[in-house]
């Protein structure tokens, strides 16, 4: 029986640790997802003060329900850990009651024995009538140890109600908690519910308007065109004077060895990707994906990488290099990793441009009114690199790429798998 109630124990104590690891795992997806939703709630405040419905309102709003609905997940999951938890710790009571009422047992059997054998010399004549002074030594000891066996039970009888009466304290708690997630996800409920009517008042709105759009898409992609040979042209156009650098380097280093007289033989060399310093860099960056910072402190993701289907127009699609973040009105723009600038330049009507070199990694800053960096400057990591371009007195939107560099060819990555998510 004694092994069985320390299993049972162990059992609670290797659960109780898990518990509190989930729920704090739990508690920190929950907060994360606070702070998405109160940053989306106010980039649509400001986006919904214009006169008319925007396609970033209808983008944060299904932003906003994704988010309500993943904080439904959690509350779920909050409501059932807490389910689990009441559950096991009303097990343990149990078994604590059930330990307590057998150490009641045994305790009152030995204080019946004790009354029912007492004897005002009884203690002392039981020790005298002892055959020898071995034997004597033996009976009071065991008289002490009958003692202290009824300080103990006494003690564990006490230890085992404290521990009762804890238990109960905690179930309470848990039991609070269980009625705060559920009362929370009623709330979020009725927030998606309200989210899903306003998403179909922007809808019918932009619908009205498609023709527009349609012309807005091509424009933008024009725009999009531009952006990516401008941005292909200036890595293209660092990686050939890295080139030239490197054959450079290598005639003076053959001038050298002739005037000396040494006979050196130079191979062909082929293009190197970068510098041993470049390559530390690299792996440093590397080794940060998916937890690399954004590139803004508040924003939110309204056109993902690759390609998208446009919210309202059917058979519509647009492609994308890179992320779109809609920020508010004048954010700052700030570098994701330490590295060097190595462009900055202008495309009429998309903004500036800021590229940054870290190692065989590239990465792209657009759409920005002004910049705080120059090529050739060393940055640190969250770094101001400029301010977000504002369009139609609507929100700003960066557009971010990441890019790996390979030889003389550069391919394009999912910053989302990059950035903390």
């Amino acid at each position: 029986m004694k092994h069985v109630i320390n299993t049972i124990f162990i059992t609670f104590f290797c659960f109780g640790l898990f518990a509190q690891t989930q729920s704090a795992k739990l508690k920190k997806e929950q907060k994360k997802l606070e702070k998405k939703i109160s940053n989306t709630k106010n980039l649509l405040k400001k986006v919904s003060s214009s006169r008319e419905a925007s396609l970033n309102e209808l983008k944060l709003i299904e932003n906003q329900i994704d988010s309500r609905e993943a904080l439904l997940r959690v509350y779920d999951d909050q409501v059932k850990m807490a389910e689990i938890y009441i559950k096991e710790r009303k097990a343990k009571v149990d078994a604590l009651r059930i330990r307590m009422e057998k150490l009641k047992a045994q305790y009152k059997e030995m204080v019946l024995y004790a009354y029912k054998n007492r004897n005002k010399n009884g203690r002392m004549m039981f020790i005298l009538s002892s055959d020898n002074y071995y034997e004597a030594q033996k009976r009071n000891k065991y008289l002490k140890s009958v003692s202290s066996l009824h300080q103990k039970q006494v003690a564990l009888i006490t230890q085992d109600q404290l521990k009762i009466n804890e238990e109960i304290k905690q179930i309470e708690i848990e039991k609070e908690n269980k009625q705060s997630a559920l009362a929370q996800k009623r709330i979020e409920r009725a927030e998606i519910e309200s989210d899903r009517i306003q998403k179909e008042t922007v809808l019918a709105e932009i619908k009205k308007r498609e023709g527009v759009l349609l012309a807005e898409i091509k424009k933008n992609e024009i725009k999009k065109q531009e952006i990516k040979r401008r941005i292909t042209e200036a890595i293209q156009n660092e990686l050939a004077e890295i080139e030239r650098k490197r054959r450079e380097a290598e005639r003076r280093k053959r001038e050298a060895s002739k005037k000396s007289g040494e006979d050196v033989k130079t191979a062909n060399l082929s293009f190197i990707d970068e510098s041993s310093e470049g390559k530390i860099i690299s792996n440093k960056f590397q080794n940060n994906k998916g937890s690399l910072p954004w590139p803004i402190s508040r924003g939110s993701i309204t056109e993902r990488f690759g390609k998208n289907q446009h919210p309202t127009l059917s058979g519509v699609y647009t492609n994308n290099n890179g992320i779109d973040i809609s920020c508010p009105e004048g954010a700052i723009i700030r570098a994701v990793f330490e590295g060097e600038v190595t462009s900055v330049f202008t495309i009429p009507g998309s903004g500036k441009v800021v590229i940054l070199k870290h190692g065989n990694f590239r990465t792209v800053y657009s759409n920005l009114k002004e910049t705080r960096v120059s090529a050739g400057n060393r940055v640190s990591t969250k770094q101001a690199l400029g301010v977000v371009l504002n369009e139609n007195g609507d929100l700003g939107v960066l557009h971010f790429e990441v890019h790996q560099v390979s030889g003389s060819s550069t391919k394009s990555l999912n910053p989302s798998l990059w950035i903390d998510r």
